[in-house]
């Protein structure tokens, strides 16, 4: 068999999945959007329908053949990380995992989330761990089946982790959070001492969810999401997706009382869809088309969340547009709504974290996560463990589940092993900042100035266009020169944070 005729097989094979996928995405969008509340039943049998045909997708024998072939044909003299080298490379790894799965499995997971997420969006509000209980323990059922077919060398967590962060592993994460614990805990300690303190109100005047959302649209276009290629929708817990090339959609959530979580999860989830309207049109469907890993990912939302969008230079160009469009803000000096938006605060709620807890709670989610999957917890048990870590980490207990143990929709999704990959976009995006400063100068006199395109441009060059051509590590160290390090984030966050505490 021509190795070029096996390849245009496999390239078409994953061009007409990727519609099936389009079209799961849109429904699982749709779910968390705009559908009734007596269509959830049926959406869970629809998604079930769908994800048993994309599986006979993913696992047809005939892929193993078409592999074989492209593997055996020689190796291109241009190296191993030519486009098609790169979507064979990944292909197999797509195709060997799901091959591992059982049909009956990958069907009863889709089911099973899109029921235990339908469950979570309306047991949260009221509180109902009891009612919400039986739909977690069977999703965390199914995902360690997931994890014992997969296989894995060490710790049955890792196979879950890999769909999110390839090659990435427990044993790996561990030294990360290690190195950085003492850091966030003893800068904590220190802000928690200085003098200058922000004023806690300035974030909390009234302000019409309407105008939130205005304002909110008119910053995202200006970091460069392209509404005629997306939308922004509400929802009870923030997400982007792409569903196509040219369909890629955010959404939030509004407090007519909490300005900065509408406005930071806009900014979040508008970073992720740069990405994704950054991924190679051309290429949808195969590897090279498609983000490389999650913590790339989340690399993307929390450099734009963080470094731009709470930075000096980005609220000298908004505040005073801010201050015309939401009245309630006039007023504010310049320096004290900069310490307002970079509050320190140990909180209950991860999303509204600041960037120096923020990380603790994603240390106390891994290592829940860990004693799940390895059944040294018990769903059940998993309220009082949260309470603990948290009491333990942050010095707070929460006064309910739905800010406690049921504030994220990730484990009702079946998410095991999505949450380190938080940290590890901190991480990272903290490298790449330093790698933009080198290669554009002073990022703040960009921001001042409402010059964002710079910043999207050389991220588009560096990372988007890319795809899943390159590991995540080895992209990481092509666009910055050095593999993922954690002292970067600790570097950025002592820096910045002494300046605005004085410290």
């Amino acid at each position: 068999m021509s190795d070029t005729i096996a390849y245009d097989r496999l390239v078409a094979h994953h061009r007409q999945t990727a519609l099936f996928g389009s079209a799961l995405a849109l429904l699982h969008w749709d779910q968390r959007t705009q559908i009734p509340e007596k269509g959830h039943a049926w959406r869970a049998e629809q998604v079930a329908a769908l994800a048993r045909l994309i599986h006979a997708r993913n696992t047809d024998p005939r892929l193993a053949d078409d592999l074989a072939a492209c593997e055996a044909a020689p190796p291109s003299p241009e190296g191993p990380d030519t486009p098609r080298a790169a979507n064979v490379r990944e292909m197999r790894r797509a195709y060997d995992r799901a091959a591992k799965i059982p049909e009956d499995l990958a069907v009863a997971l889709a089911r099973a989330c899109a029921q235990a997420e339908s469950a979570w969006e309306r047991a949260r509000p009221a509180d109902d761990w009891k009612g919400f209980l039986p739909h977690l323990t069977e999703v965390l059922s199914l995902r360690r089946q997931e994890a014992e077919a997969v296989g894995y060398a060490a710790e049955p967590y890792d196979a879950l982790l890999d769909a999110y962060e390839p090659h990435a592993t427990a044993a790996q994460l561990a030294p990360l959070f290690a190195s950085l614990k003492p850091v966030l805990t003893g800068l904590l300690d220190r802000i928690r001492g200085a003098s200058r303190q922000p004023d806690p109100t300035l974030l909390r005047r009234p302000i019409p969810a309407q105008a939130q959302e205005a304002f909110a649209r008119k910053v995202a276009t200006a970091m460069g999401y392209d509404f005629a290629a997306g939308r922004l929708d509400r929802t009870a817990h923030p997400f982007a997706t792409r569903i196509a090339p040219g369909d890629t959609r955010i959404t939030t959530r509004f407090r007519e009382d909490n300005l900065a979580e509408a406005l930071f999860g806009v900014i979040h989830e508008a970073g992720h869809a740069l990405y994704e309207q950054g991924l190679p049109a051309d290429d949808f469907g195969l590897p090279t088309g498609e983000a490389v890993s999650l913590g790339v990912h989340e690399s993307q939302s929390r450099l734009w969340e963080n470094v731009t969008a709470r930075s000096r230079g980005f609220w000298i160009h908004f505040l005073p547009k801010a201050s015309a469009d939401l009245p309630a803000l006039a007023g504010i000096g310049l320096d004290d709504f900069l310490l307002a938006v970079n509050q320190v605060r140990p909180g209950l709620i991860r999303v509204d974290a600041d960037e120096v807890t923020y990380n603790l709670h994603v240390l106390l989610r891994f290592e829940l996560e860990l004693a799940l999957v390895r059944g040294d917890l018990a769903a059940a048990d998993l309220p009082g463990a949260w309470n603990a870590a948290m009491q333990s980490s942050l010095g707070l207990t929460p006064p309910d589940f739905a800010s406690g143990v049921m504030q994220d929709v990730h484990w009702s999704a079946g998410l095991f092993g999505y949450f380190p990959t938080y940290t590890l976009g901190n991480v990272i995006a903290a490298q790449l900042a330093a790698a933009m400063r080198r290669d554009l100068g002073d990022l703040e006199e960009l921001y001042a100035r409402g010059e964002f395109a710079p910043q999207l441009a050389w991220l588009r060059e560096n990372v988007h266009r890319h795809g899943s051509r390159y590991t995540p590590r080895d992209l990481v160290r092509r666009a910055t020169g050095a593999e993922p390090d954690p002292a970067f984030l600790a570097d950025y966050l002592e820096e910045k944070y002494g300046a605005l505490y004085g410290l």
